[in-house]
């Protein structure tokens, strides 16, 4: 069974884009949604260096439209669920038919500019912990009074908090983590920092009429499917102030039977987690266009092992 995922914030590298508007048709969708959004997003994603996708403003709409437009190109795939990371939850909510291409990426950049100017009010940022037992973990960033905003799985976890408590993690790291390193985010995402941006996008969403998913869509919140496209609006507007639990994500891509993980462009965060708490699942991620044929090739294998263990 094939899982489709898309990646979250601080995936984005400059000119990670300028491949993928070489492929037919891409780069009069990215000008169609550019336009819609009021967001130059070939700019950003061929010729804006890191501090400017770095903007939240900025990066969230271009993770987006990447991850649609890549998995596009894959010709007609149908995943047996689909799941983002944080702001990933948006495409795969395009993915899974609950929000057309273009509402998705309005929500997002309205999203985005709300995260931005939550940000902006006390210098905040996010870490990740590498190694360690995550209970440890957890009860050492709370005493530091960090977040545990990211619980990925595989041994990492990644705190978000005020970049003075950062700080003193970096010299107080908890029992057993071998290395925290600071992520090209621009504020304490998924915590109470954010409080602001969910009032601002639960306004938005009030518009938008979400229809139910025609895949299983697997959530953020606690890593179980989500049956109705009101339930999934609910949960991505509720989840830019609550953790992200990847960990439990990838045990409910395990439950349903998962054997292949492909993961959208600007691929490679996940896919990484992915083999490290999922031995055995084969797992590729679109970097490039170079790497499309492989993907097809992938996921024929999935689609024909699935139908030969149907027939068995």
């Amino acid at each position: 069974m094939l899982v489709l995922v898309a990646p979250g914030q601080g995936a984005q590298t400059p000119g990670f884009l300028t491949p993928w508007l070489e492929l037919p048709g891409a780069a009069d969708r990215v000008a169609a949604w550019s336009d819609a959004i009021g967001l130059d997003l070939a700019h950003y994603g061929t010729q804006a260096d890191a501090d400017e996708i770095r903007d939240t403003a900025v990066a969230q709409p271009l993770l987006v439209a990447a991850g649609i437009l890549s998995a596009s190109a894959l010709g007609a795939v149908t995943p047996g669920a689909v799941a983002g990371h944080s702001v990933g939850e948006f495409t795969a909510a395009a993915f899974a038919g609950v929000l057309d291409d273009t509402t998705a990426l309005t929500l997002v950049r309205k999203r985005g500019l709300a995260m931005a100017d939550a940000a902006a009010v006390t210098e905040t940022g996010m870490s990740a912990l590498l190694g360690g037992d995550p209970e440890t973990s957890v009860a050492h960033l709370e005493k530091l009074g960090l977040t545990p905003a990211n619980v990925n799985g595989a041994g990492q976890i990644v705190a978000a908090g005020t970049l003075e408590q950062l700080a003193t993690l970096n010299e107080d790291k908890p029992e057993g983590v071998r290395k925290v390193i600071a992520l090209k985010v621009a504020g304490a995402f998924h915590t109470h920092h954010m409080a602001p941006a969910v009032d601002v996008l639960a306004k938005a969403a009030e518009a938008v009429t979400p229809a139910d998913p025609t895949l299983p869509y697997v959530s953020n919140k606690d890593g179980r499917t989500v049956a109705t496209g009101a339930e999934v609006l609910q949960r991505l507007v509720g989840q830019v102030a609550n953790p992200v639990r990847w960990d439990l994500c990838m045990e409910t891509f395990k439950e349903l039977g998962a054997t292949a993980i492909v993961e959208v462009s600007p691929g490679g965060t996940l896919v990484g987690l992915a083999k490290r708490a999922l031995p055995g699942v084969k797992t590729l991620a679109l970097k490039t266009p170079d790497d499309l044929d492989a993907a097809r090739e992938l996921i024929a294998e999935t689609v024909t092992s699935a139908a030969d263990a149907a027939g068995a």
